[in-house]
C-alpha cells in the first residue's frame, strides 16, 4: 500500500496536518488499514525532502500544515493514471508460513490450516456484516468504504478457497488412509 501516494492524494484537496491526514485516510478507506501516526510523519518528512510537499507553518494550535507542490501534483496524477503493477506480487505472510511449515518436521500443517481458516472465516463474517450495515444505511461517503469492503471480502474468500486447496493437497500427499 502506498502511504506516500495516499497522503499526496489527500493533500491535493487542501493543506492538512499529520493527524488530519491519518484520520482522513482511515475515514476514506473504511478504517480497514489503521495508519500509525509515526508512519504519517515519517512519510511527510520524506515527501518534503523529495520536494513533493512543503510546510506552510503552524495553524495556531501547534500543528504543522503541509501542502502539495506542483511536483507532488504531478506525482499523484501519475500514480492515479498508472495501473498497479503485478510483476512483484506482495509478500503473503500466510503463504510464506505454510511453505516453511511444509519443510519443517515439527509443524502440524493441518492444524495451522484449520486455525487460519477459522480466523479467515471470522474476518469474512465481520467484513460481510460491515458491508451489509453500510448498504442498509447508505451515505454518499460510504461508496469508497463499500469498495474497500468488497475487496476485503473477495480476498478473504479467495484465502479460504486457497486453504481448502492446501488441505486437499496435503491429503493427496498423505495417500490413502
Amino acid at each position: 500500500m502506498s502511504i506516500r501516494h495516499s497522503l499526496l492524494a489527500l493533500l491535493q484537496e487542501r493543506p492538512r496536518y499529520g493527524y488530519q491526514l491519518r484520520t482522513e485516510f482511515e475515514d476514506r478507506t473504511g478504517a480497514s488499514w489503521p495508519l500509525n501516526i509515526g508512519q504519517v510523519y515519517t512519510t511527510l518528512d520524506r515527501l518534503e525532502r523529495d520536494g513533493l510537499i512543503q510546510k506552510d507553518g503552524a495553524d495556531g494550535e501547534g500543528h504543522v500544515i503541509y501542502s502539495i507542490t506542483p511536483a507532488g501534483l504531478d506525482e499523484v496524477r501519475d500514480w492515479f493514471r498508472a495501473p498497479v503493477g503485478r510483476t512483484n506480487p506482495p509478500r503473503n505472510e500466510l503463504a510464506i508460513k505454510l511453505a516453511l511449515a511444509l519443510t519443517l518436521p515439527a509443524v502440524d500443517v493441518g492444524a495451522l490450516i484449520q486455525a487460519q481458516r477459522a480466523v479467515s472465516i471470522r474476518a469474512l463474517q465481520e467484513y460481510t456484516k460491515a458491508r451489509r450495515e453500510a448498504v442498509v444505511h447508505p451515505r454518499p461517503e460510504d461508496t469508497a468504504r463499500l469498495l474497500v469492503l468488497d475487496s476485503l471480502i473477495f480476498q478473504t474468500e479467495a484465502e479460504v478457497r486457497w486453504l481448502d486447496l492446501c488441505e486437499a493437497r496435503l491429503m493427496q500427499l498423505a495417500g490413502p488412509a
